[in-house]
């Protein structure tokens, strides 16, 4: 029932954790290879994609302290750790993971819906990246701690942006 209204209510969808539904999913795929080799968690996370019927690969090192250094050089380990993204849910993905996403699919002036917000990581590339969105998060607790989380990203002068955040935003404003 759940992904009839999602697919009702979208024209393309990237769905994260598909592999853990028997739901019969087009063909296209994003790999999200978390370079934590050897660990007890999950190599990678699997998400189908809409937008393609190919299979594209995305490495950003996620496992605890150990966070990417950008996303153009994920695999490789962040030296300051004061920079980390601050782990406030299970199942939160990085910022720069969503931010590749929007890069490489998404179109200007598309409104983005995130159904299961978390800890707003895609919200907050939403944000960053201009693209108008819409969230819903069930867990009151979660969403308190989501939404002071991306509040605070929107209090921060763009300076404060990842270089290669504020590049983009600046290319899509030129468009």
């Amino acid at each position: 029932m759940y992904f009839d209204e999602l697919f009702r209510v979208s024209k393309n969808q990237i769905i994260w954790g598909c592999n853990y539904y028997s739901d019969n999913f087009g063909p296209g795929r994003i790999i999200w290879d978390k370079c934590n080799d050897g660990s007890d968690q999950s190599d990678c996370e699997i998400a189908y994609n809409s937008l393609t019927s190919r299979v594209d690969l995305f490495r950003f090192m996620w496992r605890g302290m150990f966070q990417g250094k950008s996303i153009k050089e994920g695999w490789i380990q962040r030296g300051n750790k004061s920079l980390n993204e601050q782990r406030i849910h299970p199942c939160q993905k990085p910022v720069p993971l969503y931010i590749w996403q929007l890069k490489k699919y998404a179109k200007s002036g598309w409104k983005l819906l995130s159904t299961h917000v978390g800890s707003a990581s895609d919200l907050i590339a939403f944000y960053l990246m201009n693209f108008d969105y819409i969230g819903f998060e069930i867990d009151s607790d979660y969403y308190h701690l989501a939404n002071e989380r991306l509040e605070a990203v929107k209090a921060q002068q763009s300076f404060f942006i990842n270089y290669e955040v504020q590049n983009e935003i600046n290319n899509r404003r030129k468009a």
